[in-house]
């Protein structure tokens, strides 16, 4: 079998909403012939108590820099995450990241926000985010 090729993935999310995001990895923790290393912000990351928002940005951008691609949940909650719209810019202006967004499960309403900005928008399966992640990250 041919050595598969790891991509390293940025996935946003808010720990106030972390099933989503816990799910997520779950799909791709179990995605056939598919590896990843994972560059989120921890959920003990010490940037959690970030003295300000520069700080906050800060230690989004230095996961980010490693990624090949960063993955955004496109619910409409997202269009008011002021997060949301830093990490797109990290994304886009600082590193040109492609962005795969991701429809929530069972949810057709997304994020103009996050929908604008993404180079793909996907349903929520697995074969669809990990097809979407292998075309931008060929």
């Amino acid at each position: 079998m041919p050595h598969l090729k790891s991509r390293s993935l940025f996935i946003s999310h808010s720990w106030s909403y972390s099933d989503a995001y816990e799910k997520l990895v779950a799909l791709l923790d179990a995605a056939p012939s598919f590896q990843y290393k994972n560059y989120s912000v921890p959920k003990d990351h010490p940037v959690h108590n970030a003295p300000n928002l520069d700080a906050l940005y800060k230690a989004i951008r230095n996961q980010m820099v490693f990624c090949d691609v960063v993955l955004i949940m496109a619910g409409k909650y997202a269009t008011y995450s002021k997060w949301i719209q830093r990490e797109i810019q990290i994304a886009k202006k600082d590193f040109s990241k492609p962005i795969v967004a991701i429809r929530p499960w069972a949810n057709e309403q997304v994020s103009s926000v996050v929908s604008d900005a993404a180079d793909r928008l996907v349903g929520w399966n697995t074969n669809s985010i990990v097809s979407a992640i292998r075309e931008l990250d060929p």
